[in-house]
């Protein structure tokens, strides 16, 4: 699957970001219904599902070179945007191994991994790295091993340790995260990580889940989609740089927000790692505004409804109180009140006018 990268666009600025009409039509777009509540929504992570975005392990696209660069602009203001506790150094090694074959794999014509024993070479070409390293001697790298492969992926990553019949976030890469802090939330449990979300608790969505990974096997991983709105196509939206974007609200009209609101989407997976035990866990954000979304009848009518109805307290955790109004102005006269198809496909590969 050969790729056209635009490796100019940027995310903050200018947001010269913008999608062609094949990238839109492999959003990973989060509602299978026309409403939307906490679940645990979880399943298998295979190769292939309803878009694209679901082809390969760890999905690339057109984005992918300024994506990277974003992340190396990130990690240059703030170092502490990647870290990693010392006990997880065999989990470091798991997670090269396993994003290195994947990238491979998937896209040949891009990445390749040749192995002679311990010794490796890895090549990427669309960002013009060959590294020869010795697998297990961080000294052979440019920087430690989780730092090396993430910074050549999209979306973040964190590393679970189980331990106690619970999981701790105790490493990760972390620049395109939706208003939460690595530096805060590091050696934070599985409960304590998600403490702000609300609804969840009380209902037992994260009992559940705590459950369910405790058990995650090996060679079995997991996914599910997670969604806010963020305005502008800023994929660094951390508490530490809140005054940078959080002014950005106030800059919607009703004339611009189908421009400036996007739909942010994590597709979130989960893999048990080797050597370690440990989980890696991959967040990986796509950004599609609401214009975009209403080229897509099924998605525009879908949107709207599960808007209109939202819990407000999922609303206000969400931070949508305050355009939510005009994105439903916006979509309301688009929604012809038909009936939508189960699941996230889009239900043509035409896109509207």
């Amino acid at each position: 699957m050969t790729l056209q990268f635009k490796p100019a666009e940027t995310f903050r600025d200018t947001f010269t970001y913008r999608k062609s009409p094949e990238d839109i039509l492999r959003f990973p777009f989060p509602f299978p219904e026309d409403e939307y509540m906490y679940s645990v929504n979880i399943e298998p992570h295979v190769r292939g599902g309803p878009t694209a975005a679901f082809r390969a392990t760890f999905d690339i696209d057109e984005h992918y070179i300024a994506e990277c660069r974003e992340r190396e602009r990130v990690l240059k203001e703030d170092p502490k945007r990647c870290q990693v506790l010392p006990h997880m150094m065999a989990a470091e090694w798991d997670t090269l191994e396993l994003i290195m074959e994947s990238m491979a794999a998937d896209y040949p014509e891009h990445f390749s991994l040749a192995k002679a024993g311990d010794l490796w070479t890895w090549v990427n070409r669309p960002l013009g790295i060959q590294q020869s390293f010795t697998f297990g001697k961080v000294e052979t790298l440019p920087c430690p091993p989780f730092e090396y492969i993430t910074r050549q992926a999209q979306g973040d990553f964190t590393l679970q340790d189980q331990r106690d019949d619970n999981l701790y976030v105790d490493g990760g890469m972390v620049t395109t995260q939706a208003d939460w802090s690595l530096e805060f939330d590091i050696g934070m449990s599985f409960h304590e990580w998600h403490g702000p979300v609300p609804l969840a608790h009380e209902k037992g969505v994260f009992d559940r889940a705590l459950k369910y990974l405790l058990r995650l096997q090996y060679g079995q991983p997991v996914r599910r989609l997670n969604w806010t709105m963020t305005i502008n196509p800023r994929l660094d939206t951390s508490p530490e740089n809140y005054p940078v974007w959080g002014p950005d609200k106030a800059s919607v009209t009703p004339e611009n927000v189908a421009e400036k609101a996007h739909l942010r989407v994590e597709l979130q997976t989960l893999f048990r790692l080797p050597r370690s035990g440990a989980i890696l866990f991959g967040i990986r954000c796509y950004l599609t505004s609401v214009a975009d979304i209403a080229k897509v009848p099924k998605w525009r009518r879908r949107l709207h409804r599960v808007l209109r109805d939202l819990h407000p307290d999922i609303a206000s955790y969400k931070g949508l109180p305050r355009f939510r109004p005009m994105v439903l102005d916006y979509l309301a006269p688009l929604d012809d009140g038909a009936p939508t198809s189960k699941g996230i496909a889009p239900d043509t590969d035409v896109l509207a006018g």
